[in-house]
């Protein structure tokens, strides 16, 4: 039996797509190349404009003579000669590391070891964990008004303590050689809660495996620390450390609440400096300047921490 081909016509094989089709295939394709840059738009205004404008407009700021007042005069690079040239410039960058390092260093010493003790999950730990963390959610002025109060030259409860052992009385914050310890004090004090509860946090993600096979091997606990829970939490130690010294380096409520930069400039920061150049002394060229070299140390200590330590990070994948 013969087959009857069907004949198709050929404007029915192609048919030409109608102009509006064109044009609404042509919006959806615009539609779907800009729709991931429409979606992170508002955030990237937000970043724009609180972020990435204060620092340009600040760097812009450093190359004027200006009291916020008269007119801007445009000086060049001679805001940072002068602050090279400033010997407190360097007191305070000297400042400013110092609280730094040995912010850190206690900071994360005192939180591994008190995390290593409240690790258990007992409900005295619960509670021990509680008063560990109060500190933290503390406002930073009621703080550092209460350590005041504490660190008294006359009748402070830390002189009324040591006088009972025979102790001479302790110029807390007046003393150079003291006042900066002091704020150290305080600052570790007040973030030690917040670090050792990430910490535990880490700790108890451990699996459980790898200390039973460390007792099996009759491992002493203290290496089992070392070679098990600390490679562990590094990600989380990592971090806190990382966090901690850009916040160390940017300290004010705490100088400007307990010692305004002194007893003799021994407690001036970078930042609080910051402020009093802008917003004492009204030379807001010089401030923009500081807030430069603020941004520059900060950037330096970042880079050197990744470049030291990032490489001993462990991640359980």
């Amino acid at each position: 039996m013969e087959q009857t081909k069907v004949s198709v016509s050929p404007a029915r094989e192609k048919a030409p797509a109608h102009p509006a089709m064109k044009q609404k295939s042509a919006l959806r394709r615009v539609f779907l190349t800009l729709r991931p840059y429409l979606m992170i738009a508002p955030a990237m205004a937000v970043f724009i404009l609180f972020l990435i404008y204060p620092i340009v407009y600040m760097v812009y700021l450093s190359f004027f003579d200006w009291n916020m007042i008269g007119e801007m005069k445009f000086i060049g690079v001679q805001n940072y000669a002068d602050m090279f040239a400033d010997s407190d410039f360097w007191q305070v960058l000297g400042n400013s590391v110092y609280y730094m390092v040995m912010v850190v260093i206690l900071q994360m010493g005192l939180s591994l070891l008190l995390a290593t003790y409240l690790n258990r999950n007992t409900r005295v730990n619960q509670i021990l964990q509680t008063i560990a963390f109060t500190p933290y959610i503390t406002s930073m002025v009621s703080v550092a008004f209460i350590w005041m109060w504490m660190m008294d030259s006359d009748y402070g409860l830390l002189n009324y303590i040591l006088g009972f052992f025979g102790v001479e009385p302790i110029g807390w914050l007046s003393d150079p050689d003291v006042a900066m310890n002091a704020l150290v004090l305080v600052s570790v004090w007040k973030g030690l809660g917040y670090n050792t509860i990430i910490i535990i946090s880490a700790m108890q993600a451990v699996p459980g495996y790898l200390y039973e096979a460390a007792a099996l091997d009759k491992t002493p606990r203290w290496k089992s620390f070392f070679k098990i829970t600390l490679p562990m939490i590094s990600p989380s130690v990592f971090f806190l450390a990382l966090m901690n010294i850009i916040s160390a380096l940017k300290v004010f409520e705490t100088v400007n609440i307990m010692t305004k930069g002194g007893p003799m400039n021994a407690t001036n920061t970078l930042v609080y400096n910051i402020y009093q150049y802008g917003f004492q002394y009204f030379e807001i060229g010089y401030a923009s300047t500081l807030g430069v070299a603020l941004m520059v140390v900060i950037g330096i200590f970042t880079l050197i921490y990744f470049k030291v330590l990032s490489r001993k990070v462990y991640y359980n994948s």
